[in-house]
């Protein structure tokens, strides 16, 4: 069952896209369908912690705050394999993810270009770099730019990945996107 959401409350980035962004792009990329348009379909937010090898407890943490960053609730994700070098069995608990459609896919996506990227240290901008298939990630290396995040004396901080996936295949209109919603890339 879908979540039927008015136009009111739709958020700032969802409304632009479907205002505004939609027909720019139709224009500016000379694509004669409004299908064709890219879009936004998903975005997965990723934290890997090595430390819940040996401490379990570890994870909750890192769960509890992901899920404050997204507003949605976060899952743990497991090993895939055994790895001994790194005391690592197949099926432990190694991280944690969300994954954001819709709604609040876009609020988000609002709240890390607006609020979160300007309080990251010398910022030189985004690299323009996707990965051929309509995604692009972004890692950050301190989650502690997100106002959600109550950091404390003895708590650790951990990195971030943001990965952003499209419905595109090509970089050239990817790019084209994330530049109409306003992301800050690297002047060349």
């Amino acid at each position: 069952m879908k979540n039927n959401v008015t136009p009111s409350e739709k958020s700032r980035f969802e409304h632009e896209y479907i205002s505004i962004i939609k027909d720019k792009l139709r224009a500016e990329l000379g694509l004669k369908n409004i299908m064709q348009v890219p879009k936004l379909v998903k975005i997965v937010l990723n934290v890997g912690v090595k430390e819940a090898v040996g401490d379990s407890k570890m994870l909750s943490g890192v769960v509890n705050v992901l899920t404050k960053i997204a507003a949605q609730a976060a899952i743990k994700t497991f090993a895939r394999k055994s790895i001994a070098s790194f005391k690592l069995r197949e099926g432990m608990a190694i991280g944690a993810k969300v994954t954001l459609r819709g709604h609040r896919m876009y609020e988000f996506f609002d709240r890390f270009i607006n609020l979160a990227l300007p309080k990251v240290r010398d910022f030189q901008g985004l690299p323009t770099t996707l990965d051929g298939r309509g995604g692009y990630n972004i890692g950050i290396k301190d989650w502690s730019i997100f106002p959600e995040v109550a950091f404390g004396v003895d708590e650790k901080l951990h990195g971030l990945n943001v990965s952003v996936h499209m419905s595109t295949k090509k970089d050239s209109e990817g790019i084209a996107l994330l530049k109409a919603f306003g992301l800050p890339f690297r002047k060349v």
